[in-house]
Parts: structure tokens; sequence; C-alpha cells
């Protein structure tokens, strides 16, 4: 997993007022836990860009004044209006110690029902993972293309290598809708009107 640098200061102040002036300033407001104990920093806002707005998960090494700390993003608060970060947790962690982290799911392929018409609706977009820090995947990968209509792929049906899935196991992760105009059909009536598209079609090409 790549790993992002995220160089720090020490807040002499953690107040509300204090905060609010880093900000000003184009900073964000930082704590790291985990370890013997936290640490209060802030960083330049611009860095946080490659960690925050990307579809892959990354570890952080942040530096506060010379000291590192391997760390994930665990938190983070944005202004409700401006989007502005307002505030990050990020949780410290050692090799050799499971932990836990959301990763972004991929969807790939034009699955079936797609193709025939259907929606795609993606209704989980990252799945909470447990996993030794060096086994931690960037996201997980997903072949949508076998997905029919009204089908689904669902967490259990997610290959897990050194990693274990935390989230409800028969929850759905993708799903196709059926159009509207075929709602009510059983799979059967598809299937055939499905056969008899491709029958059509051949009859088509050897014309």
């Amino acid at each position: 997993m790549k790993t992002i640098e995220i160089v720090g200061y020490k807040r002499a102040n953690l107040g509300k007022i204090d905060a609010k002036n880093l900000r000003a300033e184009g900073m964000v407001p930082c704590v790291i836990y985990g370890g013997e104990e936290q640490v209060h920093f802030y960083a330049p806002a611009i860095l946080f860009r490659e960690l925050v707005y990307t579809a892959e998960a990354h570890f952080v090494k942040v530096n506060v004044e010379g000291k590192e700390f391997d760390c994930i993003m665990q938190d983070i608060q944005f202004h409700p209006v401006s989007e502005m970060i307002l505030h990050v947790d990020f949780l410290q962690w050692f090799a050799g110690k499971s932990i836990k982290m959301e990763i972004p799911v991929h969807l790939t392929g034009i699955s079936k029902g797609v193709s025939n018409g259907g929606t795609l609706i993606h209704k989980r977009r990252s799945l909470t993972i447990k996993a030794l820090p060096k086994n931690m995947p960037e996201h997980i990968d997903l072949d949508i293309t076998p997905l029919d209509f009204g089908k689904a792929i669902k967490v259990n049906d997610v290959l897990t290598e050194n990693f274990e899935i935390l989230d409800t196991p028969q929850a759905s992760i993708a799903v196709v809708e059926i159009p509207r105009a075929l709602r009510g059909k059983s799979a059967a009536e598809l299937a055939g009107e499905e056969g008899e598209e491709t029958e059509e079609g051949a009859e088509a090409a050897a014309e």
C-alpha cells in the first residue's frame, strides 16, 4: 500500500480559538492516538489532497518536527458548507498488530444485466477490513461481468486473502435492478426473451 507523508508541527495551544486561527492560515488541526501518548499537531491543508480525495486507501507517515509516526487516517471532519477540512484523527499502527481500515471497492467489467438494459446500483463503496498492515489492500476489485437482472454481489462472495471483512456477510455490495418495462416477469420469461434475441441475431447474421 502506498504511503503518503504529512509534515506537521506541534500545537502550543489546544483551544477552539487556536484551531480557528490555524484554519484561517490554511492549516489543519490533527491528533495522533494509539501510541504511548496523544500527539496534537497541525499541517498544511494542501498536503491532505492526495490522502483525502482519492479512490485508494493509504498509509500515512506523519513527521512532527522530526519525529515520525506510522499511521492511518481514522476520522476526518469537514465544514458543512465550505467542505474545508476542520480536523483529522490519525491512528498509529505497529508492525505485527492488526488494524481496521475502510477499503474502497472497485467494480470492474460490464455486467450482463446492464448490457440488457438493467441499472447497476453500487450499494457499498467500501468495506471494513481487519488485517496486519503488511496485508492491507489498497482497494478490492470485484468483477461484475456475470451479474444479471436482480442478482447481487454480497460481502460473503468476496475472496479474502490474509485479511478479514467485518461487514455483514449477507450485505449487498452491488446489484442490477430490472428495467421498469420488464418488472413483473419471471426469470424464465426474461431468459426466454434473451434467447429469442440471440436467435434473431444469429438469423440476421446468417442472412
